[in-house]
């Protein structure tokens, strides 16, 4: 079997959401002793910090957590809805600051951003149209900008704005519109492979094409067939993901090895974070999923 060609401007990581985990607190989410130990034993030395309370906020106990299983923070991670204007800053400023704050003392240096949510996670009730209108994605871009320049003044972090499913930046077209209205010193791209795939984009020809935006990566895939009975229902992510549309690499799409092949020809390091969304999942179903993808990951060259 030949050797993969070294990808050694990948940082390869996992994240409490490869565990299940997508709250603070919730009796069907393995307790955060039991992700940090897992997590350190299949193999990874990178992680997020996942939902703000899920792991310890006392930044010097979390330290002493994590060095111990020698691990490290990448990143950090909020949701906002810069779209619905200036009004929301103050709220989104108080709840981005708690993050930035644990994120930065943690030695990390970036801070991924998602969009909220037009439909309900759960119930699918439309909470907000699919689609912004002009001012909307004026307020987006424009409030996007504000918070990178104030994260990177206040706590030296660079912000990476995640397309997410059933988000406002979804879409290809969302995507670049998005991009292309938005200032790369303030402002880049998280992309989940996955997420991006479920909307119908292509990460090999996004990370070709806006290279330089590409701040970050979360490596996902999705299982083809349950997407296209989601889609075909109209079925929120939520209850999409309880059926397993996001499946165990290397069984899904994309392909993750071309994905992770085109980020290294962009010359720079890159974290790249497995998140396999699996909320709810039984507590012993993460910890062998994670070590066969760490191995897989190992055999493209990561």
């Amino acid at each position: 079997m030949a050797t993969p060609t070294p990808l050694d401007r990948i940082r390869v990581g996992s994240a409490p959401d490869s565990w299940g985990v997508w709250f603070p607190d919730d009796p069907r989410q393995v307790p955060w002793e039991r992700f940090l130990d897992e997590v350190s034993e299949a193999g990874y030395e990178w992680i997020e910090l996942g939902p703000y309370g899920y792991l310890p906020t006392d930044p010097a106990r979390l330290r002493d957590e994590v060095a111990r299983r020698n691990l490290k923070v990448s990143a950090g991670t909020v949701f906002t809805g810069m779209h619905r204007g200036p009004s929301v800053w103050e709220e989104t400023w108080a709840h981005v600051s708690q993050v930035a704050a644990l994120t930065e003392a943690m030695g990390a240096r970036h801070l991924v951003v998602i969009p909220s949510f037009w439909r309900d996670d759960k119930t699918a009730e439309i909470l907000e149209p699919p689609e912004l209108t002009a001012e909307q994605w004026a307020h987006l871009t424009k409030g996007m900008e504000r918070l990178g320049h104030e994260v990177k003044e206040t706590y030296g972090l660079d912000i990476v704005v995640h397309p997410h499913a059933d988000t406002h930046i979804d879409t290809e077209e969302h995507v670049e519109r998005f991009l292309d209205s938005t200032d790369t010193d303030l402002v880049n791209l998280c992309l989940d492979t996955g997420h991006y795939a479920y909307c119908g984009g292509d990460s090999v020809k996004l990370i070709e094409t806006y290279g330089e935006r590409i701040g970050y990566l979360h490596l996902k895939q999705v299982d083809p067939e349950i997407l296209a009975e989601v889609q075909a229902e109209g079925t929120p992510f939520g209850p999409a993901v309880a059926r397993g549309v996001m499946c165990e690499p290397p069984s899904g799409v994309p392909v993750l090895g071309p994905v992770m092949e085109a980020a290294q020809r962009l010359g720079v390091d890159l974290f790249a974070i497995v998140e396999q969304d699996m909320y709810p999942c039984e507590p012993d179903k993460p910890l062998p999923i994670a070590v066969r993808t760490r191995r897989f990951l190992r055999s493209c060259g990561a």
